[in-house]
């Protein structure tokens, strides 16, 4: 089989601007970069079972989240993944059930950060998030997460930090 492909995880509380992100990095003609994300694994669960206990349910789509970008890096694809590392009770301990499920794979963990004022702003312009949406997740955010590199899209536009973690990431 050939060489494992890039999985690169953006991380941060909801509007700091994980997929705009991705879509720039996407945008880009220089190579193929595929996605999962949170929100697109949420829709495969039926309304009433989230309603019913959210994170029983969306813990278990989580991991196989995971799961499915680690087959596309075993193709030898690169991958994104637009999602957010919450300790809640029923993933708990969610980062190192990460890092386990991506043992020996190129794993990079990108922190997506912006201050918790502007992603309260941005929430009230999206209007499909409630304005406190992305404090309640920073209080949940995991702890002690190894990064290995950081944008800030407060002071950065989406696709200059899409640019940056590239950059990064492939040395382009």
């Amino acid at each position: 089989m050939s060489e494992k492909g890039k999985i690169i995880f953006l991380n941060g509380v909801t509007s700091a601007g994980k997929t705009s992100i991705v879509d720039e990095m996407q945008a880009r003609k220089d190579r193929i970069l595929y996605v999962v994300a949170n929100d697109l694994f949420e829709e495969v669960i039926g309304e009433e079972y989230l309603k019913e206990d959210f994170w029983k349910y969306f813990s278990e789509v989580i991991l196989m989240m995971y799961r499915t970008a680690r087959l596309f890096s075993d193709y030898g694809k690169d991958i994104i993944i637009d999602g957010i590392i919450v300790e809640q009770p029923e993933i708990r301990p969610h980062y190192l059930k990460l890092k386990e499920i991506f043992n020996g794979y190129p794993l990079e963990i990108i922190e997506v950060y912006c201050p918790l004022e502007v992603c309260k702003k941005r929430n009230i312009e999206r209007g499909d998030r409630y304005e406190t949406q992305s404090e309640e997740q920073y209080h949940i955010l995991a702890e002690e997460i190894e990064y290995c590199y950081k944008v800030d899209t407060s002071l950065h536009t989406s696709k200059e930090c899409a640019d940056m973690i590239i950059e990064y990431v492939f040395g382009d």
